[in-house]
């Protein structure tokens, strides 16, 4: 039972190199959280800005202004304290990648 269950581990490995290594991309597991107020992939279907379609400048930019207090907001201002200046840039980014397609 060993020797298949062995067998069947080495043959995935080769099968399939990029299994093992594969890992999610951090800026869209983040961004997920955002899709509640501002739409899935950034369209928001209401009252809520899209994020879709802005540059990742332009989000990343806004969002660092709701985490240092520079803009003030309802709600923006106190989730961006929830986020690090490298996890904006991220969430930016991965934004800006899909306005880009």
């Amino acid at each position: 039972m060993k020797k298949i269950l062995f067998s069947i581990l080495i043959t995935s490995v080769f099968l399939f190199p990029n299994l093992l290594s594969a890992t999610p991309d951090r800026g869209a597991l983040l961004s997920m959280s955002c899709a509640a107020c501002h739409g899935t992939d950034g369209k928001s279907p209401g009252a809520m800005p899209s994020l879709y379609g802005k540059s990742s400048k332009y989000i990343e930019s806004s969002m660092l202004s709701f985490l240092h207090g520079k803009r003030k907001g309802t709600v923006m201002n106190r989730i961006a304290k929830g986020y690090s200046e490298k996890d904006i840039k991220l969430i930016a980014n991965y934004f800006g990648q899909l306005s880009n397609k």
